[in-house]
């Protein structure tokens, strides 16, 4: 008898790429950065994750947020292979 078997599929996180734009690269010491968060995550998680590094204070409570060159709210769900900006508010006149 033949039996038909599953492939295990493992889950091991969404792997992505953050880019950081003007006082938000200069206060982080970097313009990128590729991260690894559990599946099912979404641009909130991804926030807090950015937020405990060093110099990471001069994030507003809800910046600007694009994913894959789309503005996102927070609950947006991240995938692998997203391109995540965070961008900061914009001063002049």
């Amino acid at each position: 008898m033949l039996v038909a078997r599953r492939a295990a599929r493992i889950d091991c996180g969404v792997t992505l790429t953050v880019l950081f734009f003007a006082s938000y690269a200069d206060a982080l010491g970097r313009g990128e950065l590729e991260l690894t968060l559990p599946p099912g995550s979404t641009v909130r998680a991804l926030l807090a994750l950015v937020r405990a590094m060093p110099g990471a204070e001069l994030l507003p409570p809800a910046p600007l947020v694009a994913v894959n060159q789309a503005y996102a709210p927070l609950t947006h769900p991240l995938a692998t292979g997203d391109e995540v900006a965070l961008i900061p508010p914009v001063a002049g006149g």
